[in-house]
């Protein structure tokens, strides 16, 4: 959590008490246990903890991208991961921000980086019928937990191809919840945003025969036109037991978030500590092999935070001006 106290006074209550000055405490949000922000939030603060001076983490599960977007804006989290529809949402006070009932807006959200991109998975089991969006109408269906960034995707997906949840029964579940309910057959789909391999749909595939659908024709052309952020993509086949074929769906980059108020150098030191150790992070997740300054700044929806932009730079790449900090 953001430190309450100037980082000064708390150096100055320090040197008074002879103590060694730790400069703060950071938490990072996540998500769910079953995907991939947490294994991968939790590799962010393990190199926090081993390089970064002064330094302690230690990364937090949340709800996800809604949550993770409120948690910055507020400094109740210090580093977040979010999906990129989610962020540009909360930013720009649209979508499911903003309006009367919703979230308000979060201007002061900023950009660190991108660390991969999320596909968006809608599992069933071998036999469900499933083959396509339309076929969820009449069924159970789990399109995410509660302010997550996979049900703010799950949602869109379906609106742009005129399906409510008045047209099925949904469920809110996280990933854990929604791979349990499919293997028990208290659900007949679930919907997940996530970086593959994921764990909670690996060990789904170890019990269970699985059928990720693709989404093809106008059900794709829809999905895509529903977000800035979406793009087309392909989950290669073998990414999960049983799942030989490629499988088309759509795909939204997961930014790594931080308030306008984040301390300058604090946000150019962890990129430079990311960057210099991101095989250890690659090790936790392969998701990781796409943390890399070209994806930052091809992906990134909102301004970055001015010592992201100082970090691009000194390391020779130019940053597009829709991606510099507002005056």
């Amino acid at each position: 959590m953001l430190n309450r106290l100037p980082h000064a006074l708390v150096a100055a209550v320090a040197l008074f008490l002879g103590v060694a000055f730790a400069q703060g405490s950071l938490s990072i949000a996540t998500g769910g246990t079953g995907g991939t922000y947490y294994p991968t939030g939790g590799a962010y603060a393990e190199l926090i903890n081993k390089y970064l001076d002064g330094y302690t983490a230690a990364a937090e599960a949340t709800g996800a991208s809604v949550a993770n977007a409120g948690f910055i804006a507020r400094g109740e989290s210090d580093i977040a991961l979010a999906l990129a529809d989610t962020v540009l949402q909360a930013y720009t006070g649209t979508g499911n921000f903003g309006g009367e009932g919703q979230p308000p807006q979060l201007p002061n959200l900023r950009a660190l980086g991108v660390a991969y991109a999320n596909t968006v998975h809608l599992v069933t089991l071998e036999g469900s019928g499933i083959e396509s969006l339309a076929d969820l109408v009449g069924k159970r269906v789990s399109v995410g937990a509660p302010g997550s960034g996979t049900e703010v995707s799950a949602a869109a997906i379906l609106e742009a191809n005129g399906i409510t949840y008045d047209d099925f029964d949904e469920q809110r579940l996280n990933f854990n919840e929604t791979a349990s309910a499919l293997r028990d057959g208290d659900i007949d789909a679930g919907f997940w945003s996530v970086g593959p391999p994921t764990s909670s749909i690996l060990d789904l595939a170890t019990t269970r025969d699985i059928h990720i659908v693709s989404l093809v024709g106008d059900e794709l052309e829809n999905g895509l036109g529903a977000s800035d952020v979406f793009a087309p993509v392909t989950l290669p086949g073998g990414t999960y037991p049983g799942v030989d074929e490629d499988v088309t769906t759509i795909g939204t980059p997961n930014v790594i978030l931080a308030a306008a108020e984040m301390d300058e150098d604090l946000a150019y030191n962890f990129l430079s500590i990311l960057f210099e150790h991101i095989d250890e992070v690659i090790a936790v997740h392969p998701s990781a092999n796409n943390t890399t300054p070209e994806l930052a700044l091809a992906a990134s929806p909102i301004p970055m935070h001015p010592g992201a932009v100082r970090y691009y730079q000194d390391q020779g790449y130019d940053v597009p001006a829709d991606l510099l900090p507002p005056n």
